[in-house]
């Protein structure tokens, strides 16, 4: 393995682990609003994710980083491509993070409220165009021989990039959800379960959808002809577990099962992508590889060094909070105020 696929497959698996932490997050912000019944419920709600939203968005900031040094035209061309929807998505989680930190610093109705509409558009703006940023990636993107985007922001806004845009939602979204029904108890606990159960058919037609479209309008299956191959297979078994593990009321198994549907559909890109990091739709010969747009190989040596001893200690601190905050969240434990 050289340098520069090690440093592939590391900033692949930063985002993966964003995707699959941040995604619940994400699904609990949305769902606040519609499963919560009162002000304890939503304070319930927000507790179940309180000490983990930060330090889950720190895996976006680790690939962000780790792409400027490690490719920094993939990060030039991504981040002057995208520079509105990623600004937008920036802005939301700076949002979101105002609603969490400052919501009880005010007791008025008004202020809390605006809160909840900072946590809930804080979180579906990020799961939605997450979704479609990636699926106009794997679709090509205009990139010329310069490496520069030629393309216009309303192109980006293909139906098939919102239709990717949708799948990272709802799934997210559902992931949430289990997320919750481990970490709550009682009517809350019994909404929210309900909830996952009611969303995955619709959920599940989606990701249908998306997929069978995926084999005409992106790069990824090329290698799999008619059959799907080994991720793509995994990635189906597991998302049709989820129904099953929630029937027999095994909502750990299902939540590993939805976690498992990210990741492998996430791999599913990155092993599709592979060597290429940004495909252009103008000529292949135009394609960023992670050849053409890597630092030198002194850069990514010394910056292996530093993942290998870092990344380890930051896995473990990271372990061992969701190890301390494994308890469920419940009523009695929220002051009335």
């Amino acid at each position: 393995m050289d340098l520069q696929t090690f440093w592939f497959i590391l900033i692949a698996v930063l985002f993966i682990g964003y995707f699959f932490l941040e995604g619940f997050d994400f699904g609990v912000g949305i769902l606040m609003p519609f499963v919560s019944k009162d002000e304890v419920d939503r304070r319930v709600t927000i507790n179940t994710i309180g000490p983990f939203w930060d330090a889950n968005e720190v895996w976006l900031i680790t690939a962000g980083g780790a792409m400027f040094a490690a490719f920094p035209h993939w990060y030039a061309t991504l981040f002057s491509g995208f520079y509105l929807p990623l600004f937008l998505i920036l802005l939301a989680l700076i949002v979101r993070a105002v609603g969490f930190e400052f919501r009880s610093k005010m007791k008025e109705r008004w202020w809390r409220l605006t809160a909840d509409h900072f946590i809930f558009w804080g979180s579906v703006l990020p799961a939605f165009l997450w979704g479609v940023a990636f699926t106009n990636i794997v679709i090509g993107l205009p990139i010329g021989e310069d490496m520069n985007f030629t393309g216009t922001l309303p192109a980006l806004l293909n139906p098939y990039a919102l239709l990717g845009g949708l799948v990272s939602l709802v799934m997210f979204t559902l992931h949430g959800a289990i997320f919750l029904s481990l970490r709550t108890t009682d009517e809350l606990k019994a909404r929210v379960e309900k909830t996952a159960k009611l969303m995955w058919i619709p959920v599940g037609v989606i990701l249908l959808t998306f997929a069978l479209l995926g084999y005409r309008q992106t790069i990824l299956f090329e290698e799999f002809g008619i059959i799907p191959g080994t991720l793509p297979m995994i990635a189906i078994v597991s998302f049709l577990a989820v129904i099953v593990f929630m029937n027999i009321n095994r909502f750990g198994y299902a939540f590993a099962a939805t976690g498992a549907t990210i990741v492998f559909g996430s791999l599913v890109v990155f092993q599709g992508m592979f060597p290429l990091v940004m495909p252009s739709s103008l000529d292949p010969d135009f394609h960023l590889t992670i050849y053409n747009a890597s630092s030198s190989d002194l850069t990514l040596t010394i910056m292996s060094v530093l993942a290998i001893i870092f990344v380890p200690i930051i896995l473990a601190y990271q372990g061992w909070s969701y190890w301390v905050f494994r308890e469920r969240v419940t009523r009695d434990a929220i002051p009335r105020s």
